[in-house]
């Protein structure tokens, strides 16, 4: 493994607010955040506002009979209630294809869909408004699960499909259907010493950011709008937005406010349609805040998801075969649930070679609550059900669950199930090496020569126990994460790089429309533009649609897209530098014309570092500026019979090892500790690796062990949309994560980088519940793991 690096926090190069590629330097926005003084979307306020309010269905499958607005509209401080009539264009919108109301008409699909919206002068009159307005429902019969979508006589959820989908689906309540066939898994079967079969579960996972949905819409003179809002993609939004008001999109200008986290929920609209609404119809400006009740509602969670499961191998370990059926809830609307369903299908393998596949992944339409991007897109699933398959069968063929991994386990060249090569270095067997020998933390750690420390303990501060029933259990995973949009989406990035001389000296602007939603962005853009330009000075320009698409912060893609764009115009940016040097001085210099050169420290040098003018004397008042878009190598479409094709752009891949102490009598866990092995491919900063390695631990380690959406079977009502209810870790529940990265280059990508944030997301969680598993010897089989779970109660 020669060129490798082991990071973490303790080890990391502390060199803050400057400095280039490799160098951990802190985020501009770190400090205002900690302190609680950076603006967010909720904190806007413009002179006049308005305060808009949302009034959401009260039951899951209706058709609406009708609505009363006119207590509404007689109190004193409202300026407008609108419903679905009122709309001024386009009734729908949607990311893939367009099934999304603004406000629901004719019915309602799901628990909390958006019926009516009110502005008023107060959001409390606004709130008191909105529970003004009478809505008659007529129910409907629910779709719930796959067996009452997909029954002959089943109700649809959308009468009218109108997708590109649609002629592939054997049922218009199927969202998409993706098969892969690769081999002969029936044949395989034959061969096989060993068969497992596993069923499994995974619950419904809420993004749970901490900044709700929030925006400020401003109506223009020119009959446009301005928009300020926290988003994941400001193009996406706008091209959906634009139809929706009746606009040109140059009408429509948006601007990216200050985000308190997205994870994938805010790549769906949520308020910018209906405060820009209520903004052009009352021609004020309009805020939109959602509480936290409210926020459950008003974005798309991850897909609930059964998978069922068969491995094959021989009696010396190697695997035969794979069958799967994936079926994953995409609620009542399409959102991006047909890119998940062919995520969870192409990545259903895992990290492993296996010749004979035979996979079906389906996404659902139903009246539950809708579902679409979150951090880990389909592979979290999958890698749930194909991990716990792996120690079955290596508990039956009485092999180490780590060795029998890394016999199977896929390297550079290794073709996917699609027919794909793996065309980077992929150590799969090296990063499960690593967290296989790190030292494990010592046994009973709650006793102390001081007394007993419970926080050790499950329950924690609850004092339950002290010791006695309590159980040591390790488990291990690893996953396998496309990083980039998939199959054939034309996915690119856009930078604006400008660079002059202010106040005697050089100084850069980096101009994109990335969203920065947590994931350090503005850091690594300033550092790419100081290592590609030799300057010091970089300002991020806010991110607006004034500039080229920089496509969604998601899919691991941002550093790797607007990363590569930054660097691909700086580079354009530093050839025009060199042109006016040449014009400048190129006569008194042969070197300008004759040798390779470079900007280093605020100057222009030759290879043998001779310096031939500062970058001073070489703008002088000249301005350069260079927008360029940049995009990846390409990809297809999976075949929609074979499921073949190059439809990823990179992988992603993470190991953890998890150690837990279960209290076997009250079915309580404690997560002691979640080490990680990650290859990054090229650490840009090695403090904000380190950061989103353990922040996707700690999401993967919520929905094994806490993290659930409870949806009524019966009446297919949220159960629990709050943080009194739907439970997250603390800093009490958060393990000791220590970080192992290695940086093998992706010969392809940017300075070698690959997508971190989301792989570990991946093995977190079934590391946990392998951990469980050991201590316990209970199957396990579904997200989360409760205490009845354990104790059989």
């Amino acid at each position: 493994m020669a060129g490798t690096t082991t990071g973490a926090p303790t080890n990391v190069t502390q060199k803050y607010n400057q400095g280039g590629i490799g160098e951990s330097t802190l985020r501009p926005d770190g400090t205002l955040k900690v302190t609680g003084e950076f603006a967010y979307s909720s904190d806007m306020w413009h002179e006049d506002m308005l305060w808009g309010q949302t009034l959401r269905s009260t039951v899951a499958h209706a058709e609406i009979v009708s609505i009363d607005t006119s207590e509404a509209l007689k109190m004193d401080g409202v300026y407008a209630v609108l419903t679905a009539d009122d709309m001024p264009a386009a009734k729908n919108y949607g990311m893939e294809f367009q099934d999304t109301p603004i406000l629901a008409y004719g019915k309602v699909r799901h628990h909390g869909e958006p019926v009516a919206l009110v502005a008023a002068d107060h959001p409390e009159t606004a709130r008191r408004a909105a529970a003004k307005i009478v809505i008659e429902y007529r129910e409907l019969p629910l779709i719930t699960d796959e067996a009452s979508a997909t029954a002959p006589d089943a109700i649809l959820v959308h009468e009218n499909r109108d997708d590109h989908h649609a002629p592939f689906v054997p049922h218009p309540n199927i969202v998409h259907h993706q098969p892969i066939q690769r081999g002969n898994a029936e044949e395989a079967a034959k061969k096989a010493d060993f068969i497992v079969k596993g069923e499994y579960t995974f619950g419904m996972q809420d993004q749970a950011f901490l900044g709700p949905e929030s925006g400020l819409a401003v109506p223009a003179e020119d009959g446009g709008i301005d928009l300020y809002v926290a988003t994941q993609w400001l193009h996406s939004d706008l091209k959906q937005i634009a139809p929706c008001l009746g606009l040109p999109e140059e009408k429509v200008r948006m601007t990216m406010s200050g985000v308190g986290g997205a994870f994938g929920g805010r790549e769906d609209i949520s308020m910018q349609i209906q405060a820009s609404v209520l903004a052009l119809r009352t021609g004020k400006p309009v805020k939109m805040v959602y509480n936290r009740t409210e926020s459950f509602f008003g974005h798309v969670h991850r897909h609930p998801a059964k998978l069922y499961y068969e491995h094959g191998a021989t009696k010396d370990g190697k695997l035969t075969h794979m069958k799967c059926k994936i079926v994953l809830d995409g609620g009542a609307y399409a959102s991006s649930t047909a890119s998940v369903v062919g995520n969870a299908s192409s990545l259903s393998v895992g990290p492993y070679v296996i010749d004979n596949v035979d996979i079906l992944a389906i996404g659902l339409y139903s009246n539950n609550p809708p579902c679409g991007a979150m951090r880990g897109f389909g592979a979290v699933q999958a890698c749930f059900a194909y991990e716990a398959q792996m120690d079955k069968l290596a508990a039956k063929l009485g092999m180490d669950p780590v060795e029998f991994r890394q016999l199977n386990a896929m390297e550079e060249g290794t073709i996917m199930p699609t027919g794909q090569p793996v065309e980077s270095p992929a150590p799969v067997a090296e990063l499960l090496r690593r967290v296989k020998s790190r030292p494990l933390p010592p046994e009973r750690q709650w006793e102390s020569s001081e007394g007993a420390d419970v926080r050790a303990l499950p329950g924690g501060l609850s004092n339950t126990t002290h010791g006695e029933g309590v159980v040591r259990g390790i488990g291990y995973a690893v996953g396998i994460k496309n990083v980039g949009f998939s199959e054939g989406f034309d996915d690119y990035s856009t930078a604006k790089i400008s660079m002059q001389v202010i106040n005697g000296e050089a100084v850069a602007v980096v101009h994109t429309a990335m969203a920065e939603v947590g994931q350090g962005g503005v850091t690594i853009h300033a550092q790419i533009a100081r290592t590609e330009l030799g300057v010091q000075q970089v300002t991020i320009h806010p991110a607006d649609t004034q500039v080229g698409s920089a496509g969604s912060t998601s899919a691991g893609r941002q550093t790797y897209m607007t990363g590569g764009a930054i660097k691909n115009s700086c580079e354009l940016v530093r050839e025009q530098v060199f042109e006016i040097g040449r014009r400048k001085f190129g006569s008194y210099h042969p070197a300008w014309a004759t040798e390779e050169l470079n900007l280093e420290g605020g100057k222009v040098v030759t290879n043998a570092g001779e310096v031939l003018a500062s970058i001073v004397d070489v703008l002088e008042d000249e301005v350069v500026s260079v927008e360029e878009e940049w995009r990846h190598q390409p990809t297809e479409a999976f075949d929609r019979v074979t499921g073949q094709g190059r439809g990823h752009v990179q992988y992603a891949f993470a190991a953890h090892r998890a150690v837990v102490e279960v209290d076997t009598e009250l079915g309580l866990v404690k997560v002691i500790e979640l080490a990680c092995a990650q290859d990054v491919g090229k650490a840009l900063n090695p403090l904000s690796v380190v950061g989103q390695i353990q922040g996707g631990t700690t999401q993967g380690l919520g929905v094994a062990v806490m993290e659930e959406i409870i949806v009524d079977p019966k009446t297919a009502k949220v159960r629990n949309p709050s943080f009194t209810d739907y439970l997250l870790p603390t800093i009490l529940d958060t393990p000791t994560i220590p970080v192992d990265y290695i940086e093998m280059a992706d010969p392809k990508a940017p300075y070698g980088v690959r997508g971190i944030g989301e792989a570990p997301t991946l093995s977190s969680t079934p590391a946990v519940l392998a951990a469980i598993r050991n201590a316990t010897g209970l199957e396990l089989n579904k997200t989360p793991v409760r205490p009845e779970h354990i104790t059989g109660t």
